[in-house]
């Protein structure tokens, strides 16, 4: 729905007010946390920790779950990067950003890296004890890196939920494949 209306160019009803509303939240502390989160949901946190699991999983020649993460997380960035092209949708310019960025704003990559990265250590730890820690953490750290991006004027919420929805399905999908072809 999300990808038929930008397609469209269809101003979906909560983008604006909510754009707003997070400009209106502005205070140097604020600035400070997004800006921490925005930094942690791709170059300085996702993208090195979806290397570092790989590599970790490879490392224990859990090689299996090391090519659902590796399927995962890269294909992941990949399909974003493609679907930034196919919609070719502007980035908000309510205020000027304190973290511009250049590239195409739907889906948000940012909301894609952090829920995929989420997905697949939720789901390598689900049969163990580390599913509740892991699944607390994820509640924070997901929606925090999301916040981050409205709140810096640099995605439209709609953007948020399309990233999170396909990095579900991509991971969902990289999952069943693995996985399911394994039983």
């Amino acid at each position: 729905m999300l990808a038929v209306c930008v397609a469209a160019g269809i101003a979906l009803p909560f983008d604006l007010p909510l754009l707003h509303w997070a400009e209106q939240q502005h205070t140097p502390w604020w600035d400070r946390c997004f800006l921490f989160f925005a930094a942690a949901g791709y170059g300085w946190g996702v993208v090195p920790a979806s290397v570092l699991l790989v590599l970790w999983l490879a490392w224990r020649r859990c090689w299996q779950e090391a090519g659902f993460a590796a399927l995962a997380l890269a294909g992941s960035g990949l399909l974003n990067m493609a679907l930034k092209r196919i919609f070719s949708r502007a980035r908000p310019d309510v205020w000027p950003s304190i973290a511009p960025e250049p590239t195409w704003s739907f889906p948000s990559g940012h909301a894609m890296g952090s829920m995929a990265l989420a997905a697949v250590l939720v789901l390598l730890v689900w049969p163990t004890r580390m599913r509740w820690p892991v699944i607390a953490a994820m509640l924070i750290f997901v929606p925090m890196v999301g916040a981050s991006r409205v709140y810096l004027g640099v995605h439209y919420p709609s953007d948020i939920l399309a990233g999170w929805a396909a990095a579900l399905a991509w991971v969902i999908g990289s999952y069943w494949l693995i996985s399911g072809r394994s039983r």
